[in-house]
């Protein structure tokens, strides 16, 4: 990717969070919730790569916290959103390296992943906002 110009680079980070945030809402219909969930990090982790790339025109970092991501990528975050982010990069590692109990997967009930679902979409369409004219 580093043949390619910035605003490609955010395109691509902002194509591939879209393509994520369909997969998400499908994978809810199927009732597939943890995965959901999972598809619904991936979608945020990529939008603030995309933020990162626009503001420092480098390599996004290769990490999956988006505490981190957003810190690295210049963003003031208030204390319910640094929340929200904790728990949503939880979703990354929950969903994919399940414990022995198989706690997320019992968690991840409709109720809870549609609202998860809804405080991601809202997340999302903020950090959007930052990214206007290229969208």
């Amino acid at each position: 990717m580093n043949f390619m110009a910035k605003n490609d680079k955010v395109k691509y980070w902002l194509k591939t969070a879209d393509q994520d945030w369909k997969v998400a809402k499908h994978l809810f219909e199927k009732r597939d919730y943890s995965y959901a969930l999972f598809f619904g990090h991936l979608t945020i982790e990529k939008i603030l790569k995309a933020i990162f790339t626009d503001k420092k025109d480098k390599t996004a970092p290769f990490s999956h916290n988006l505490v981190y991501l957003s810190e690295k990528a210049g963003l003031e975050l208030n204390d319910e959103t640094l929340e929200l982010f904790e728990e949503i990069s939880d979703f990354n590692l929950e969903a994919r390296y399940p414990d022995d109990k198989f706690s997320f997967y019992k968690k991840s009930t409709m109720e809870f992943t549609e609202n998860k679902l809804e405080q991601i979409e809202r997340v999302k369409k903020w950090l959007l906002q930052s990214l206007q004219p290229l969208i």
